[in-house]
């Protein structure tokens, strides 16, 4: 698949008279500062009610196995198995090993829609390590779920905000194409993770370097006939980025750096003309959005992914990783951004676990299956369960929408843009603060190659 640097982006600059010496110039000029400006232009401010829009991404989960219980929303309790008998869906502990996640198993466990075959995913021996089991009690979690005493908080902004249960992931497949499709309505063919173990090292290593960082490191890629080949995992396709750019609008993507557990999912790592350009500064670490959100220094569209520890991927724990939101959203709401900001918190794919609804294939990549979605705004309806089918382009649509910004793929063209779960005819609602509960955490989650 042919890459390709942006020609919105490139006109740009060529109409500017910046050269690339010139961008390394002013990128040193810049240094680390964080500010929202450049030589040319000063930021600019979105008209409407809507001037901050932040997208959480967090790990591994379906809409199933966290609201499957939650009443009026489209859940399941019971699964149908591989040998076509309905089983229920055993409760879930605050930490298990992971699951197997990749593309093949999500293509076993969906079956051409029946979904009856999750119970043969097998644990994920690569993450969990060589002694994991492939047999008995802990061979197999996919058939779980979580209950609203497991994860209240997740529950109480349900109750108070919007869940949708018709969200999608947008690729049937584990993080690394799903994440692309957070920035860019797109993976480039991408189905799978990158090789990280083969071309960084021992396990463990892929903290340090992946994507545009490792020169040939390699990734499955699927053309649109169907046909595969493994290409480099470091790509010049255009993001939401490149076109906030073009228009003045501020961004930042908050993201675990080098050296921590998931740097993986710091996605902007794989964009070839983002990693090594002047927009590299834009992509800082994820604590930083809690002292940005409390003074009200957010910029126009945030990404927030997770560090590994907090990141409710198996093995973590699903406890200290509802805390890490909670504080992250208290931030937010205790700071002047608060009244004019839209939220959009939801899963990167389905981690192995069971959901019921067949997803809708669109083309040769997915639907992916059902994640959960908390849409929280001081403008979000209240107490609302959206049915309208989403996936993660629709979240780029909205931002687009609300920023009159132009389609960038067929895939956030023709998706549904969430503006259903807002009413601005509202007053601008009161912030919601919670309280972090205390977990009881067998282990802490270190190993940063939990990475798919």
């Amino acid at each position: 698949m042919r890459q390709h640097f942006p020609r919105k982006k490139f006109q740009a600059l060529h109409s500017l008279g910046v050269g690339i010496v010139g961008l390394m110039l002013l990128s040193g000029c810049l240094g680390g500062s964080n500010n929202q400006t450049t030589a040319t232009a000063t930021p600019q401010t979105p008209g409407g009610q809507i001037k901050h829009i932040v997208f959480f991404i967090k790990e591994n989960r379906t809409f199933d196995n966290y609201f499957g219980t939650y009443p009026g929303a489209n859940g399941a309790t019971k699964a149908m198995d591989s040998q076509g008998q309905m089983v229920p869906l055993q409760h879930e502990a605050d930490q298990i090993p992971d699951i197997n996640h990749s593309s093949e198993s999500a293509r076993m466990a969906w079956d051409s829609g029946k979904m009856d075959k999750f119970d043969l995913i097998t644990a994920n021996k690569k993450a969990n390590g060589p002694s994991s089991p492939t047999s008995g009690p802990y061979a197999n979690n996919s058939l779980t779920q979580l209950y609203q005493s497991d994860i209240p908080n997740y529950w109480t902004y349900a109750k108070n905000f919007v869940l949708g249960d018709n969200m999608f992931s947008s690729l049937m497949g584990p993080s690394f194409p799903n994440h692309l499709y957070t920035i860019s309505g797109q993976s480039g063919g991408v189905v799978d993770n990158p090789n990280t173990d083969k071309n960084v090292g021992t396990v463990g290593n892929a903290s340090t370097g992946w994507g545009c960082d490792v020169p040939n490191q390699t990734v499955k890629v699927e053309g649109s006939d169907g046909t595969t080949s493994m290409q480099e995992a470091c790509f010049n396709f255009e993001t939401l980025a490149d076109e906030l750019d073009a228009r003045h609008y501020s961004w930042r993507y908050y993201a675990p750096p080098a050296g921590q557990g998931g740097y993986v999912w710091s996605t902007f790592d794989a964009i070839k003309h983002i990693r090594y350009g002047p927009d590299w500064k834009f992509v800082v670490p994820t604590e930083q959005f809690m002292t940005d959100a409390a003074s009200g220094n957010l910029p126009t569209v945030s990404w927030i992914v997770t560090p590994a520890r907090y990141s409710e991927h198996p093995p973590a724990s699903i406890c200290t990783g509802e805390n890490w939101t909670v504080q992250m959203l208290n931030a937010l709401m205790r700071g002047s951004d608060w009244s004019s900001t839209a939220v959009f918190l939801t899963w990167d794919d389905f981690g192995g676990f069971y959901d019921h609804v067949a997803p809708q294939q669109i083309d040769n990549y997915g639907l992916g299956f059902r994640v959960p979605l908390l849409v929280i705004s001081p403008y979000a309806r209240r107490g609302y369960i959206d049915h309208t089918q989403y996936e993660f382009s629709s979240m780029l649509r909205f931002a687009e929408q609300t920023l009159d910004l132009p389609t960038m793929s067929a895939r956030d063209k023709g998706a549904n843009d969430m503006m259903g779960a807002f009413d601005f005819g509202q007053s601008p609602r009161a912030p919601l603060l919670m309280k972090q509960r205390s977990c009881n955490v067998a282990y802490q989650y270190t190993n940063p190659n939990y990475d798919d």
